[in-house]
């Protein structure tokens, strides 16, 4: 069970793809998530390829750290643009507003703070902001779905990637957040958190994958 976690964010992908080979026509705002699906795979692939290569040479460690940090900055900044593209979402003027907030902190951070390319660890603090940010526009969807009657949300493709989102930020920002902090006092215990956010990474991937199968009216 630990195994087949530990490389979830590899074959959790493959569930919203098949579904995107089978129904390639989607909405334009479903475009970004579809490319973000592409490009997750394969840093995803480069990802656990490192993790497996430091199970079989002893003494010699690579690092998958940077990795995650590109990771990162392709998540927020596809579905960032999903919600700009999206017709339900909060104030476009206010998304470019967090675009711009959180890409401004990144350069801050690895400027003076982190390096972007660091070999010991991903950026908790890049992570931290980048689920903060995500969440945030997911709440404003919400109420912005609930001012609008007429939308019917449990057909609506960007329903489903909203709230996979949501849950995935929801579960992981405490992750994120105190990560570093628990991988340097129990290793053990940032590992078992790590497992919490691969499964948050799958219910995600089923709630793309859902919203990829949506109703065929909602592919235009």
């Amino acid at each position: 069970m630990i195994i087949l976690l530990d490389y979830s964010e590899v074959w959790a992908l493959l569930i919203p793809i098949a579904v995107l080979i089978r129904y390639r026509l989607q909405p334009k705002f479903m475009r970004p998530v579809a490319l973000y699906l592409l490009l997750a795979l394969v840093l995803n692939v480069i990802i656990d390829t490192i993790m497996y290569l430091n199970t079989l040479k002893e003494g010699i460690r690579f690092s998958n750290n940077p990795i995650y940090n590109i990771h990162s900055v392709v998540r927020f900044a596809l579905f960032s643009y999903f919600f700009l593209l999206n017709n339900i979402s909060p104030s476009r003027q206010l998304v470019k507003w967090l675009i711009a907030l959180f890409f401004a902190g990144a350069l801050v951070n690895f400027t003076f703070y982190e390096k972007f390319f660091n070999f010991q660890s991903f950026s908790d603090k890049m992570f931290t902001a980048e689920s903060f940010i995500l969440l945030a526009l997911c709440m404003m969807y919400y109420l912005a779905v609930m001012r609008n009657e007429k939308a019917s949300i449990s057909e609506r493709a960007d329903f489903w990637v909203v709230t996979g989102l949501a849950i995935y930020n929801t579960v992981n920002f405490f992750v994120f957040l105190f990560y570093q902090v628990m991988l340097a006092q129990d290793t053990q215990l940032a590992l078992r958190m790590w497992n919490v956010h691969n499964i948050a990474y799958i219910i995600l991937c089923i709630f793309i994958a859902k919203a990829l199968y949506a109703p065929a009216g909602n592919r235009s």
